[in-house]
């Protein structure tokens, strides 16, 4: 079996919200909502924790934790509940999905794939979403001076889900804040522990909701979803 961690302690700030960026609604419902749905759906998770900020009550039927100071700290302290409720039988290769509330558009069956990816590549501690990079990337030096041009055929923009071995992630994790506040993801954690990881290809419309404009799009790729699902916008 598998654990859920989903992390929704961001402040909104970005989206201009008077709220927590998880209760900012898209489409007249809470981006939490979505992921809680997508991730209700897939068969092999035992159990879902969400991390929240401080004084935001967790919604009903929902296992949550205050979050941490930076996004990783969110992680382990969900992780820890996660363990602490876990099941029988349960130990250090079971698997362990981190999904960001902020990619509302997740589905079921990307969460599926990259579970699924990690399971059978008993060589890899870490499975993550992501996709090719398109655009031409330049690193910048001092004073806005083009330093080098990457190749993007070795280029992937990562996202959520990620699925980790569960005693990976705890040992990654186990560092000093000053560490943790240096992951913008979790899978660097792992890379900075000398383990391996594989991605997984995903879809541009798994996108990330920082920004008002973030938000518009979202609304408008769950209009083209339901369309095309023949569900009303």
């Amino acid at each position: 079996m598998a654990l859920a961690l989903i992390v929704a302690a961001g402040s909104g700030e970005r989206l201009g919200a008077d709220r927590p960026k998880a209760l900012v609604e898209l489409a007249g419902r809470p981006l939490l909502q979505y992921s809680l749905e997508a991730l209700s759906r897939v068969e092999l998770l035992e159990r879902i924790v969400v991390a929240l900020p401080a004084g935001v009550a967790a919604p009903a039927g929902v296992v949550a934790v205050e979050g941490g100071a930076v996004r990783s700290a969110s992680v382990k302290r969900a992780l820890a509940a996660a363990v602490e409720g876990k099941s029988e039988g349960t130990g250090e290769s079971d698997l362990v999905l981190v999904h960001d509330a902020a990619r509302p558009l997740l589905t079921p069956e990307l969460a599926r794939e990259v579970l699924e990816a990690l399971s059978t590549d008993p060589r890899a501690d870490a499975a993550i979403a992501a996709v090719p990079v398109t655009d031409t990337i330049k690193r910048v030096a001092d004073g806005r001076v083009v330093a080098e041009t990457l190749d993007r055929r070795s280029l992937w923009a990562v996202q959520t889900p990620q699925v980790f071995r569960r005693g990976a992630l705890e040992r990654a994790l186990d560092v000093s804040e000053e560490v943790l506040a240096q992951a913008t993801d979790d899978a660097w954690l792992i890379e900075r522990a000398g383990g391996r990881v594989i991605v997984v290809p995903s879809s541009d419309e798994n996108i990330k909701v920082t920004t008002a404009r973030d938000l518009r799009t979202a609304e408008l790729l769950l209009e083209r979803r339901a369309s095309s699902e023949g569900d009303p916008a």
